[in-house]
């Protein structure tokens, strides 16, 4: 047996499972798909076994798991949830419903391609069929940082009372090995407390209270807003929670930090690697900042820049960095029909007319239903992205 806090080598899934079990939710319900089904699983043995104190609720679909997690966390309980691909779309009510009801709820899903044709490998359409569903989301790059993020995501939810998800890679992370530290439940603790929900923000028979009420046109609108602005609020205070994590869990964050021998910078919304005034810089979400990083970290003059927080967006801290240079490529394994991917439109929009004037930002969708990305395709990337022509385009085999 490996000693508490000693570095353990972990499939992802089992290291995600094990954090959850020390964070200790009253609730876990899930249903189980591929590649979430791994998590779910040893949970459902953690407490079979008798190792672990929750109530393991199975459930017919993923939309009946997310509406049990609705209705325990309305009742004040912290509560777990996992689910990839089509089941997320299949939840995509309730995942709606629970940010309207401002709760806590806090969920991985293991990012696969969505239908048709069916598909069970990585990329990022089910994540982004909801991004704007009012959840925080957060992307994890490895096996520590998936650890760290599910930590740090029931101290922002139950802080916040928003929702969040982390998104692992299907496949890549959930079912890889790697050496990973999981902090025992007394050091995690430091950093999050028992949930105890605040009285009347939950369904109690001493204190009642209406959750998802009917609104007319009259206050409606009211609550959109309400709900924006505190997502766009929450970017300083996951920076601040992000510093204080830090303190704590030093050896988990050092383990999370992909090496790099060059200037690194991160607020807890992004981390930049590279030079101050890069020639390039690449721009990415999850496990493909490390194919990226391995490609550049011999090249001096090209910088990338890893998104950890995508809702909400931090735009500001983003333009920080890619404002440096003129020459940009957005790496996406996701992308809007008819339009472009998915993070290029955020960051497009997310400048203004000035700092966008003498920008040239590419756009590369790359991995679209597992393909592999390789080291020879970012290379390609990189050539490319000093051309200005075709501002969107599909990058496949070498």
């Amino acid at each position: 047996m490996s000693k508490p806090e000693s570095k353990q080598i972990l499939e992802g899934s089992r290291a995600i499972a094990l954090t959850i079990k020390n964070i200790a939710p009253a609730v876990v319900s899930a249903y189980p798909i591929t590649p979430q089904t791994h998590i779910v699983e040893d949970l459902a043995k953690m407490k079979a076994d008798g190792q672990a104190g929750f109530e393991y609720i199975r459930a017919e679909s993923e939309f009946a798991a997310a509406s049990i997690v609705l209705g325990a966390s309305a009742a004040g309980s912290r509560v777990y949830s996992a689910t990839s691909s089509q089941g997320l779309l299949l939840m995509a009510e309730v995942v709606y419903n629970i940010s309207g009801l401002r709760l806590p709820i806090v969920m991985t899903t293991a990012n696969r391609a969505i239908s048709s044709p069916i598909n069970i490998w990585n990329d990022h359409s089910d994540v982004m069929s909801i991004r704007d569903a009012g959840w925080i989301q957060l992307f994890a790059a490895n096996h520590q940082e998936a650890v760290n993020a599910h930590i740090l995501a029931y101290k922002l939810a139950e802080k916040l009372k928003l929702p969040v998800m982390i998104n692992v890679d299907g496949y890549i992370l959930t079912h890889s090995y790697e050496s990973v530290i999981i902090p025992e439940p007394k050091k995690i603790k430091k950093f999050l407390p028992a949930y105890r929900p605040e009285n009347g923000t939950y369904l109690n028979p001493d204190n009642p209270v209406t959750l998802g009420a009917f609104f007319t046109p009259a206050h409606y609108m009211e609550t959109r807003e309400a709900l924006h602005e505190d997502l766009l609020a929450s970017l300083e205070i996951i920076k601040k929670e992000y510093r204080e994590f830090q303190k704590i869990f030093k050896d988990e964050t050092r383990l999370a930090a992909m090496p790099f021998k060059g200037n690194v910078y991160s607020d807890g919304l992004v981390v930049y690697y590279g030079p101050n005034k890069p020639k390039t810089i690449l721009v990415a979400l999850g496990s493909l900042n490390g194919t990226i990083l391995e490609t550049i970290k011999d090249l001096k003059n090209i910088g990338l820049l890893k998104i950890k927080v995508y809702r909400p967006f931090p735009a500001e801290s983003i333009n920080k960095f890619i404002t440096r240079t003129k020459n940009i490529a957005v790496i996406e394994k996701a992308i809007n029909f008819g339009q472009a991917g998915p993070l290029y439109c955020d960051i497009k929009a997310g400048l203004s007319a000035a700092e966008a004037k003498n920008l040239n930002i590419k756009d590369y969708i790359v991995g679209l239903g597992g393909r592999d990305v390789t080291k020879k395709m970012i290379s390609k990337i990189i050539k490319d992205a000093g051309r200005r022509d075709a501002s969107v385009k599909f990058v496949g085999n070498d």
